[in-house]
């Protein structure tokens, strides 16, 4: 499984991304995780899901433009997003992919 995130820069999810992929680790999941820029969004399109950073929700449209309804595009919970909570946001990304291929 592949989950990219976006953010303005590609840093600010980085502490995230760690605490994602230790939480996917716990739940035995094979999962590749990153961060990117949104800018860099189009290069990096052969992922399962991609997530936008509360910083970037105005990226939502063409974001999903971009993927033309092939790959699912969620936001990222603020409070999740705030606390860092690893294991939420991969738990709401399952589930919206799991909604998405539906």
């Amino acid at each position: 499984m592949k989950i990219m995130l976006c953010c303005a820069a590609g840093m600010s999810t980085s502490l995230l991304v760690t605490k994602m992929q230790k939480a996917a680790q716990e739940k035995g999941l094979d999962a590749e995780i990153w961060a990117n820029p949104v800018s860099e969004a189009k290069d990096h399109l052969d992922v399962d899901i991609i997530l936008l950073g509360p910083q970037i929700r105005y990226a939502e449209k063409s974001i999903k433009k971009l993927v033309d309804g092939k790959i699912p595009v969620q936001n990222i919970d603020m409070r999740s997003y705030g606390k860092m909570d690893g294991q939420k946001v991969l738990e709401d990304a399952l589930a919206f992919m799991d909604s998405f291929s539906e």
